[in-house]
C-alpha cells in the first residue's frame, strides 16, 4: 500500500515549483535531519528525463544516491516518476491557505513503514520550511 505525506507550503505556487524542480534548491532542502545532506542534486525535467541526488551523512559514515526517470510532468500541478522499481506522484495544489504538496510513494521493504513515512515527512517539512523563506 503506498505511502502518503503532505505539507502546507505558505509561497506563491511558483516559488514552490522552482524550489521542488531546481538543483540548487534541493541540495539546499533534501535531508531528512541536520546530520544529513544533499551534495548534488540533477533534475532533467521531462517525461524520460531522469533525477538524481546524492545524499550523505555530514560525518562522512554513509550516503546514498537516490534517482529515477520521470514519467509525467505536469507544470505547476504534477510531477510522476519511477525509482528503484518504485512509483512516486508529488502533486502541487493551490488552496486560500497555501500550497499543498503532496507525495504518494511505494515503500521499500528494508526498512518500517512508519521509518519512511517519518523520513519522507521530515524531509517535505524541511522543504515547505525552505520554499517560505525564498518567498
Amino acid at each position: 500500500m503506498p505511502i502518503t505525506v503532505e505539507a502546507m507550503v505558505r509561497a506563491p505556487l511558483e516559488t514552490v515549483w522552482r524550489c521542488w524542480t531546481t538543483p540548487e534548491d534541493i541540495m539546499a532542502w533534501n535531508a531528512a535531519s541536520d546530520d544529513w545532506h544533499t551534495t548534488a542534486a540533477e533534475v532533467d525535467l521531462r517525461p524520460g528525463g531522469k533525477f538524481r541526488s546524492r545524499m550523505e551523512a555530514k560525518d562522512g559514515s554513509m550516503g546514498f544516491d537516490f534517482e529515477g526517470d520521470y514519467t509525467e510532468v505536469e507544470p505547476m500541478r504534477r510531477i510522476v516518476a519511477v525509482f528503484g522499481g518504485r512509483a512516486l506522484e508529488v502533486s502541487f495544489a493551490e488552496t486560500p491557505q497555501g500550497v499543498r504538496v503532496t507525495e504518494v510513494f511505494d515503500p521499500e521493504t528494508t526498512h518500517p513503514e512508519e521509518m519512511q513515512r517519518q523520513g519522507w515527512q521530515a524531509i517535505l517539512d524541511r522543504f515547505a520550511r525552505h520554499a517560505e523563506a525564498q518567498a
